[in-house]
């Protein structure tokens, strides 16, 4: 039989038509993708409460349409962990539904086995917010395997170490102790100053002049940073306003407890860190940027394949 005559045979013809029909209906009419959102008016209520109750202040509109952008990128994750069934592989998961089932009341003596399913049947996984953050985490681990974060090597160490060396410098430290003075003892602070300073008296003897401080009287290698968080910033502004010298007493320095006269021990002045001192901070640091940044990318790719509605 020759090849024109296999050619000429019309049930080929006709499947040769459909096929072509059935690519030509792909192309025309795609399977539909998806839908993740709109957010309801309650999610966007609650996203501006959670937002209130951590800065104080009302969301901007640039902020809200970010938390609800970050919102639905979650509710991606959340959509494909469903769909690959990640909740019927996971110990946590299980343990959770577990216990849900069992806080409920509805556990008549199944095996752990027969109770589970029996939440699963329920969609008690559904609704949970502890198993979808749980569910969104194995996710975005998934999506890490399949898009690993770039390396990072000395020479994106040493390009970091440059680039951010102004924000790496090391601050000014203090060593230094103190003698507090609430409301009630002020006046006792110039008398106590000029005999500290006319009888040379050790700053440990000295203690006996102040009153009780909880944090303590003396305050090693503390940047003004730390010595904000124990006695509030603006006794940072005043003590560096007196510019101390080492080996001297100054004050009095208002806190946001009262006043101090301060014994500065040392200062240790501003400088430059060297890169083996802020190594492991910065190794720390571009690990977790690439991480972001793959799985941003990553997110984004399975972002493209739902149609996400603001």
């Amino acid at each position: 039989m020759s090849v024109l005559t296999w050619l000429n045979r019309p049930w080929l013809h006709f499947v040769a038509l459909g096929l072509v029909l059935f690519l030509l209906q792909r192309w025309a009419f795609p399977p539909p993708v998806p839908v993740i959102g709109p957010l309801s008016e309650a999610r966007k209520e609650a996203l501006d409460q959670q937002w209130l109750a951590t800065t104080r202040q009302p969301p901007t509109e640039e902020q809200r349409l970010r938390m609800q952008e970050a919102e639905l990128e979650r509710d991606v994750l959340f959509q494909r962990a469903m769909e690959l069934e990640l909740y019927r592989h996971d110990s946590v998961i299980y343990q959770r539904l577990l216990r849900n089932m069992r806080f409920l009341g509805l556990d008549q003596g199944q095996d752990d086995e027969a109770l589970y399913r029996e939440a699963l049947d329920m969609g008690l996984h559904l609704g949970d917010e502890v198993i979808k953050r749980r569910m969104i985490q194995v996710m975005e681990q998934l999506l890490l395997l399949a898009h690993p974060p770039a390396a990072v090597d000395d020479a994106a160490l040493a390009t970091a170490y440059e680039e951010r060396r102004e924000a790496l410098r090391q601050p000014t430290r203090y060593t230094l102790q103190h003698l507090y003075y609430p409301r009630e003892k002020v006046a006792e602070i110039a008398p106590t100053l000029e005999r500290l300073r006319n009888e040379g008296i050790a700053p440990s003897q000295a203690l006996s002049f102040s009153a009780p401080f909880l944090p303590g009287y003396r305050f090693a290698g503390q940047s003004p940073d730390q010595l904000a968080r124990q006695f509030g910033a603006a006794f940072v502004m005043n003590l560096e306003r007196l510019q101390p010298q080492p080996g001297q007493w100054v004050g009095p320095v208002q806190s946001s407890f009262g006043q101090h006269l301060v014994w500065v021990e040392a200062i240790e002045p501003a400088r430059d860190a060297e890169l083996a001192e802020v190594r492991q901070r910065l190794q720390r640091d571009l690990e977790s940027e690439a991480r972001n940044a793959a799985l941003a990318s990553a997110v984004a790719q399975l972002r493209s394949e739902y149609e996400v509605r603001l």
